[in-house]
């Protein structure tokens, strides 16, 4: 389970990239390549290794003038979905 307090970061071999060939943003890690929708590469684009999960959400609630309460389930569930694959840590 992720927590609002924790830290959640790209681990070293994964990142962003803007796919040409396909004409989207793709999520590349060791052997994998993720789809990624405008909503997940907001998310990911904050990932800094110094934002807590709570700051995330709260920087995309005022992004897209929601509500953090809204936002926050799916950050977490998201980023846990991420994590149980390798491609995002958490501390």
């Amino acid at each position: 389970m992720i927590n609002v307090e924790d830290i959640a970061f790209l681990p070293r071999g994964v990142r962003t990239h803007k796919d040409h060939v396909r004409a989207a943003d793709v999520l590349l890690g060791p052997e994998r390549v993720l789809m990624l929708d405008q909503i997940g590469l907001e998310i990911l684009s904050r990932l800094d290794g110094v934002a807590s999960v709570a700051e995330i959400s709260e920087d995309l609630a005022k992004t897209f003038a929601a509500s953090r309460d809204v936002i926050e389930p799916d950050v977490i569930e998201f980023l846990a979905d991420l994590r149980d694959k390798g491609l995002v840590h958490v501390r």
